[in-house]
């Protein structure tokens, strides 16, 4: 069990697992149940982003920097303020026998778990990288466990809207199975509906079902961007951090909320939107947890809470398949990654 959730991939401190590790080690030599992976390009988390960004002042060459230096020490990309990494896209460059993954030298892929607990080791210093986008073009290698997730890309669409697809798709399966659990068909609201993860909720609450569903975005533009797109019967305006603007803007409390924003502090507004009895689902990496649990008992509200952990099996697929059959999803993902024709 050791090697197969990469427990001998630890430096520091002993005993954790790769994703609570400190340092991990990324020396390309694999055992026979792991797998390496030439990389090629890496998908940073919405929030990390944000954040690397923001402390930096939006410097492109003092994001690329601070990306490298975490790589170089931690030998994983782990933000070590939002806890939060991303994945990636590359190639099966070496299989080992005892590899229960299914992959082959040459397969082209997506990892499908997070850049936090993937050993990785960057070559190129990110030359390529303008450090204005979460797609970061990249030459390296990573290790996959045997308890590692990831899947062959499609070859019927471009790798950057693929790769960001898949960065988010625990969302779409996550909501769609909630959805579909409930009694009655329910009203769902998705907070920071226009982005990658909320958009997709957005569609997947739809088709699982879902009586009503309110799209919540902070600005006009994304208001008018979202309303266009016909994936929400209602998109309101309301920055998510205000619990009492939140409320107010979604209205009657809906049953389901879904929080796919990449900001702090959004945690109480999405308790205050959803009815006693419904559900929060937080996908966002920003989210406090002891500030959704007390805020939650210091609301008297009867709300069952779920961290999003980004795994549904099926998750991918679902995701993929959402992309090819709603054009207004498509174009949303397209304008966000910047090409819809770059492999």
């Amino acid at each position: 069990m050791g090697t197969a959730v990469g427990l001998h991939r630890v430096l520091e401190p002993a005993g954790v697992l790769p994703q609570a590790a400190l340092r991990l080690d990324a020396d390309p030599r694999i055992r026979p149940d792991e797998v390496r992976v030439a990389v090629e390009r890496l998908n940073l988390d919405a929030a990390s982003f944000r954040q690397l960004r923001t402390a930096h002042g939006g410097d492109p060459d003092a994001v690329r920097a601070e990306v490298l230096r975490i790589v170089a020490e931690r030998g994983k990309m782990h933000n070590p303020v939002t806890g939060s990494g991303g994945m990636l896209v590359g190639t099966v460059a070496e299989a080992g026998p005892e590899s229960p993954l299914g992959l082959r030298p040459g397969d082209r892929i997506a990892t499908l778990v997070s850049l936090t607990l993937t050993p990785l080791a960057i070559t190129d210093g990110l030359a390529r990288w303008d450090g204005l986008s979460e797609q970061v073009p990249a030459e390296g290698h990573a290790i996959l466990f045997a308890r590692s997730i990831a899947a062959v890309l499609p070859d019927d669409l471009p790798v950057p809207l693929a790769l960001a697809v898949m960065d988010v798709c625990g969302a779409p399966a996550l909501t769609a199975r909630v959805v579909a659990s409930r009694e009655r068909a329910p009203a769902v609201a998705v907070l920071g509906a226009a982005g990658k993860s909320g958009s997709l909720a957005l569609a997947a609450a739809r088709r699982a079902g879902a009586s009503r569903v309110v799209g919540l975005v902070p600005t006009g533009a994304e208001e008018e961007l979202l309303a266009g797109t016909g994936l929400a019967d209602a998109v309101v305006r309301a920055d998510a951090r205000d619990p009492v603007a939140v409320a107010a803007a979604v209205g009657e409390p809906v049953d389901v909320t879904v929080v796919c924003v990449d900001v702090p502090g959004c945690e109480h507004g999405a308790i205050l939107a959803t009815a006693p009895g419904g559900v929060v689902v937080f996908f966002s990496m920003a989210t406090s947890f002891p500030a959704a649990a007390l805020g939650a008992e210091g609301l008297a509200a009867d709300v069952t809470m779920l961290i999003g952990n980004g795994y549904v099996p099926g998750h991918a697929e679902a995701a993929l398949d959402l992309v090819r059959s709603e054009p207004a999803i498509r174009a949303l993902f397209t304008a966000r990654t910047g090409a819809d024709s770059a492999q």
